[in-house]
């Protein structure tokens, strides 16, 4: 039993990782169809379906152009909740 939490420990670790590297390479500009932007496209595969429940249900922060996404924060803080359930 003990593994199987340090293993969803690790996999969930490993998780928010992808997040935060998702968040930064946003930041990255890049051109279509660059390496960059299609590791950055996989990535968005992996990640994007756990956001998303969060921006749906989270309000859109900014406007014209520029707004602040907070579903990173508060998925990374849910994920942080379930480690320590474990």
């Amino acid at each position: 039993m003990y593994r199987l939490a340090y293993f969803l420990w690790r996999l969930i670790d490993a998780y928010e990782l992808l997040i935060i590297v998702n968040v930064f390479m946003s930041w990255i500009p890049r051109s279509y169809g660059s390496t960059i932007d299609q590791i950055h496209n996989a990535l968005r595969g992996i990640v994007d379906p756990f956001l998303n429940i969060f921006r749906r249900v989270l309000p859109t922060f900014g406007g014209s152009g520029m707004s602040l996404d907070f579903s990173p924060v508060v998925a990374i803080l849910v994920l942080d909740l379930v480690k320590r359930l474990l």
